[in-house]
């Protein structure tokens, strides 16, 4: 018998503002410990990763806010909204990702959440600093004027 074909799909959750706000400066690819309901309610598109980040604590990565709506049909057996959760890397990324926190003053920010084409949930983490507000203000130009530049090649050509 032939395997089914899982279809990757388009990113569950996306954190928009992070690429805005925050510098990236590298991006890892981590699973992520979720318990079925949690699963369940993300496959429906119940979720938020604004506000939310990760945190290296006793050799293990956490991410830390991210909010999954509780999921309709659990009844009691539901999940907390915005409990903490447990991220799967190798032990040398998390020491790697831990040293560079702590003495770069970096932060890890989930970029998307997403399920790979196993059917898995994955999430896109980046590491970055936080941009200054005239640096936010500076991308917001740049962002304008290439606007300005497409809308000027699209009328004239």
């Amino acid at each position: 018998m032939a395997k089914a074909q899982i279809k990757k799909s388009p990113p569950v959750l996306e954190n928009k503002k992070a690429r805005f706000q925050y510098e990236i400066m590298e991006t890892v690819e981590a699973g992520i410990v979720l318990t079925g309901t949690e699963v369940k309610s993300l496959r429906e598109g119940g979720g938020n990763l604004a506000d939310s980040y990760a945190l290296p604590r006793g050799g293990e990565l956490f991410l830390v806010n991210l909010r999954i709506q509780p999921y309709q049909n659990a009844g009691a057996f539901n999940h907390a909204e915005d409990r903490t959760r447990k991220l799967l890397l190798k032990r040398s990324e998390i020491a790697r990702f831990e040293s560079r926190i702590k003495e770069k003053r970096l932060t890890m920010i989930p970029l998307k959440l997403y399920f790979n084409e196993k059917g898995l949930v994955k999430v896109l983490l980046g590491l970055g600093r936080g941009k200054k507000i005239a640096d936010r203000r500076e991308s917001e130009k740049k962002r304008e004027a290439d606007r300005e530049m497409a809308r000027a090649l699209r009328n004239h050509g």
